[in-house]
């Protein structure tokens, strides 16, 4: 995605505070429905939720903010979180039944048509989940809806 020309950018500083994880989901839910992918607002909402919950758990400082990135060309959506805490690196982790915590990366590999980790800009990591958006080509929906 970096050598491709961006469509849409929005890019929001937020405070290590729990009230800015809905304020993130809301806004990314909204911007990816106005950018013109409505079948995935719900789905990059929560895991740029999953992800700030990350970053508030594991990744904040005191005085340092939070970065929620969202990124369209055309060929993906992206989301990035990032906090200044690169020594915390995200590891999906084994989970049983009785665990209360420990399925947020479970969730945004599942959702999610990859995601991965590498180092802010600055100091800190940046974690991101990606999304294809391949188009449909006349001919091929034509096909589809062939009858012989």
């Amino acid at each position: 995605m970096p050598d491709e020309p961006l469509l849409h950018e929005d890019r929001l500083n937020y405070t290590p505070v729990t009230r800015s994880v809905p304020l993130a989901r809301h806004r990314t839910a909204r911007l990816v429905i106005e950018w013109g992918h409505p079948e995935l607002a719900g789905d990059a909402a929560l895991v740029v939720s999953e992800l700030m919950t990350n970053a508030l758990l594991h990744g904040s400082l005191r005085g340092r903010l939070i970065r929620v990135r969202l990124a369209v060309t055309a060929a993906a959506l992206r989301v990035e979180v990032s906090d200044p805490r690169a020594e915390r690196m995200p590891c999906p982790r084994e989970v049983t039944d009785d665990d209360q915590f420990g399925r947020g990366l479970l969730l945004v590999g599942a959702l999610a048509e990859q995601w991965g980790v590498g180092p802010r800009d600055g100091v800190g990591k940046t974690v991101w989940a990606e999304w294809g958006l391949a188009a449909a080509s006349c001919d091929a929906v034509a096909l589809i809806g062939v009858k012989k």
